[in-house]
């Protein structure tokens, strides 16, 4: 008898504390594997220390190639995607998905590629919208869609996205969904049925290189009029559901908010930049004009006065504009191992 027993979690702000609290409420004995990704971009993480101090089951960094196991909890290791290929897990460095690495689609896509209705996927605390694409997939695969309460959430973008575009099972503050998860891993799974859906559709490639997209059927969607903002590649566009997402040639995916967000990124930096470049113009006309009044050339000096003058102008406006601007962020191993007695491996 199959069950839910393969479990996908997924936040990002406020998640550390998220995470353990759903997780500390797991049994020892949960015949289930759980999989969870939080955003860390770099350097090192002790999620599966701070985890495993936590709760009753053990959490660790899988590596490339491992198998899945009940009563463990495999974490995402920093600056890469976490996926599963049937009963094992990829952990790659892949293109970055929705501005991050790991990402929680990569994640929730995967699982629901690999186990259709066996998945639970549970989205947690976090801004923006990622993991709404990946809990669309758990849905259209059969499987059983929980958001964190957003009302308690110490960040609710990634719950609310969720609720309003992703037909969600559950509702749940953070102290109910260990019970849920518990009983969800005793109860039968809906049968098999054949897994398509829009979003387990390969926009992205989870397992392999992004096609070039040279011909038709390689391209995942639209030719958009807009560029990425980490490649400055072209970016297609699909509209599925209601949930927006766009993919360059070399596999960076956005989301609609995360779009939204890496372009105020994008004129961020192109802010800076132009500051700086008009502050070093005013600073190198000013010495320019210094040194043409030494040389007894007034009306050089003049001319350089005025060039530093309209560059240090042009740089207050621009600082101005970074220092009060609205941030459009706020928009609302091998497989002949020994398996760890009282631990059975996940079958695909």
């Amino acid at each position: 008898m199959n069950t839910h027993d393969i479990v996908v979690i997924g936040a990002s702000a406020g998640g550390v504390e998220a995470i353990t609290t759903v997780l500390a409420g797991l049994p020892r004995d949960l015949r289930a594997a759980v999989l969870v990704v939080l955003h860390i971009s770099r350097g090192r993480s002790v999620m599966p220390e701070i985890i495993s101090r936590a709760a009753r089951l053990p959490a660790t960094h899988p590596n490339d190639g491992d198998e899945l196991h009940y009563g463990h909890i495999y974490v995402a290791p920093p600056d890469h995607h976490l996926t599963v290929d049937g009963s094992r897990m990829r952990v790659q460095h892949g293109p970055s998905e929705n501005g991050v690495r790991p990402a929680v689609d990569p994640l929730f896509r995967s699982a629901a590629r690999s186990f259709g209705p066996r998945v639970v996927g549970v989205v947690l605390t976090g801004a923006l919208d990622d993991g709404t694409a990946g809990l669309a997939a758990v849905k259209e695969a059969g499987g059983i869609a929980v958001v964190q309460d957003p009302e308690e959430a110490f960040a609710p973008s990634m719950p609310r996205s969720a609720m309003n575009l992703v037909p969600v099972d559950h509702v749940l503050p953070l102290r109910e969904i260990p019970v849920l998860l518990t009983t969800l891993a005793l109860e039968e799974a809906p049968p098999e049925t054949r897994r398509t859906g829009p979003h387990l559709a390969p926009i992205e490639p989870d397992h392999s290189e992004a096609p070039i997209a040279w011909n038709p059927e390689d391209r995942p969607g639209r030719l958009s009029v807009y560029s990425c903002p980490e490649c400055h590649g072209s970016l297609w566009e699909t509209d599925d559901l209601g949930i927006l997402r766009f993919r360059c040639r070399v596999g960076h995916v956005y989301s609609s908010q995360s779009m939204l967000a890496a372009q105020t990124d994008s004129v961020d930096r192109a802010l800076w930049a132009a500051l700086r470049s008009l502050e070093e113009r005013a600073s190198l006309t000013r010495k320019m004009a210094d040194r043409a009044r030494e040389r007894q050339h007034p009306w050089v000096a003049n001319a350089f006065d005025i060039r530093a003058r309209e560059a240090q102008e042009h740089a207050a406006v621009v600082r101005e504009m970074l220092v009060n601007r609205t941030m459009a962020h706020d928009t609302p191993e091998a497989s002949g191992e020994p398996v760890a007695p009282g631990r059975s491996r996940v079958e695909p």
